[in-house]
């Protein structure tokens, strides 16, 4: 049995990694990057910081549970910090880190796409339904 060091174990993990199989954790991490209110709220906070209230009216149409639990899901991902300040009422913001900054520019590649693409993809929905 050959002994191997902290970085090879990772290398070998991370060889190891395959979107494909429903058990790996990229296939969880796809699903997560891949959610529209994640998308949003990351291009939201793209421009800076942003408290709760100020992410709730930049996002249309989210509600508060949805919000609570992406903010949650990416804060537990590493892809967003939750500061809180010390005052009364306690204040809370969030931001990326800097590996949510990471990932930008490819949410913000899809969100440019959408919206460029979005007469053709509605003729196409029109053309299909006929």
């Amino acid at each position: 049995m050959t002994t191997m060091n902290a970085a090879q174990r990772r290398d070998q993990r991370k060889a190891e990694y395959n979107a494909f199989i429903a058990q790996c954790p990229t296939n969880r991490m796809l699903d997560t990057i891949s959610d529209k209110w994640t998308c949003l709220v990351m291009a939201a906070l793209a421009d800076g910081p942003h408290r709760y209230g100020e992410l709730g009216d930049t996002v249309a149409a989210i509600s508060n549970k949805m919000l609570t639990q992406t903010l949650r899901t990416l804060e537990r991902d590493g892809l967003v910090h939750r500061q809180m300040t010390a005052q009364v009422p306690v204040r809370v913001d969030y931001t990326l880190t800097p590996m949510g900054l990471t990932l930008m520019p490819i949410l913000t590649q899809l969100k440019e796409w959408s919206e460029s693409h979005m007469d053709e993809v509605l003729s196409a929905r029109a053309d299909f339904d006929r």
